[in-house]
């Protein structure tokens, strides 16, 4: 079931523009959430009734609804024995230091869309069950101290964080999916050793001015989003690190080459996006891919595909069929790419090569 909340997760924070987050969806995995957890105390008072509710809010069984209010500030009253608070779309400018206090309970915090430049270092103290803490499209510049310690998903999506620092994640050991998209950041802006201690699954940094593939993230990875970004090669030494990983996306970037041996450093990988770049040519190394499924290859400047670009070539070599090949909007002519080019997609429909068009 953790599997499923995950997953859940994932689609969440690849979004590249703003959604409201549906916090009594989120509720529907409360059983979820307490098996995460570990805590059993209360976990049968779910019908309970608030006998008081800030004001301009909408109380139901521990969740407090304060979206779309107009509120500068963090509501008072906040019961004591909430586990979700859905303060989305407002004008709340700054946390403070007890803006939470006494809220130790509390799983899902939802802080998206307003205008916050200043969070307290010890705003979150003593909230050691949060696991979802959404700050994004906020005005902050920087990763906020003292973060809560099992966390599972920070999200700081669209913000004005320009500089990473040295363990500015520390503690956070039981971290998943971590969104850094849309910030200012660049390759210059992110600290060696920036994500120390980092188990993370998931990290989001699109739209970020990246000029190259960041060295050091979490080595525990599994999926990583460069979307949007100013990259213009690929290098050996750019995957090193994350053996890993299983889905790679650098569509919308300015690549106009991957060199050679840089895609036998993922050895794990299902599926790669380099749609809208610059390539002249298919990346070489994709036949020995073992597991690859899904390559996007679409909307560059590939001219021709060579009859063993993608399936391995001796006969009987393991591997597994790809389900979807994109070439379309490529000056490839599909007429002279070989039948046996495809051999080991797994139908007719798994290969897109369309017309090109200027």
């Amino acid at each position: 079931m953790r599997v499923v909340l995950l997953l859940s997760l994932l689609t969440l924070a690849s979004s590249k523009y703003y959604q409201h987050v549906n916090v009594m969806d989120m509720m529907r995995n409360y059983d979820v959430m307490m098996a995460d957890s570990g805590d059993d105390d209360d976990s049968n008072n779910l019908n309970d009734h608030y006998d008081i509710c800030p004001v301009g809010c909408h109380c139901s069984p521990r969740v407090v609804q304060c979206s779309d209010q107009g509120l500068i500030n963090i509501p008072a009253k906040i019961p004591a024995d909430s586990l979700m608070i859905d303060l989305q779309n407002n004008d709340i400018t700054e946390i403070k230091e007890d803006d939470f206090k006494g809220l130790d309970k509390l799983y899902g915090l939802f802080l998206i869309n307003n205008r916050i430049s200043k969070i307290h270092p010890r705003a979150f103290k003593n909230m050691n069950r949060l696991r979802l803490l959404y700050l994004s499209y906020n005005m902050l510049t920087e990763i906020p101290a003292n973060l809560p310690p099992n966390i599972i998903e920070l999200r700081f999506h669209e913000n004005r964080i320009n500089k990473i620092q040295r363990d500015a994640f520390k503690g956070l050991r039981k971290l998943h999916v971590l969104e850094l998209g849309a910030n200012p950041l660049a390759n210059g802006g992110i600290e060696l050793g920036a994500f120390n201690g980092l188990s993370t699954l998931y990290v989001g940094m699109s739209e970020s001015r990246l000029t190259a593939v960041p060295k050091d993230l979490p080595t525990s990875i599994t999926e990583l989003n460069l979307e949007y970004n100013k990259i213009f090669k690929v290098e050996v030494e750019d995957f090193i690190r994350y053996k890993n990983l299983q889905r790679l996306s650098l569509s919308f970037n300015q690549i106009r080459s991957v060199e050679n041996g840089s895609l036998a450093k993922i050895p794990n990988i299902r599926e790669i996006h380099l749609d809208n770049n610059n390539l002249k040519k298919v990346p070489v190394g994709l036949s020995s891919l073992r597991y690859l499924q899904v390559i996007f290859l679409h909307a560059n400047k590939i001219t021709s595909v060579g009859v063993n670009d993608f399936c391995p070539i001796r006969f009987g070599e393991k591997k597994n069929l790809y389900s979807g090949i994109s070439l379309f909007a490529n000056p490839v002519k599909y007429w002279d790419v070989h039948p046996a080019t495809f051999r080991c997609v797994g139908g007719r429909r798994g290969v897109q090569l369309g017309n090109f068009r200027k």
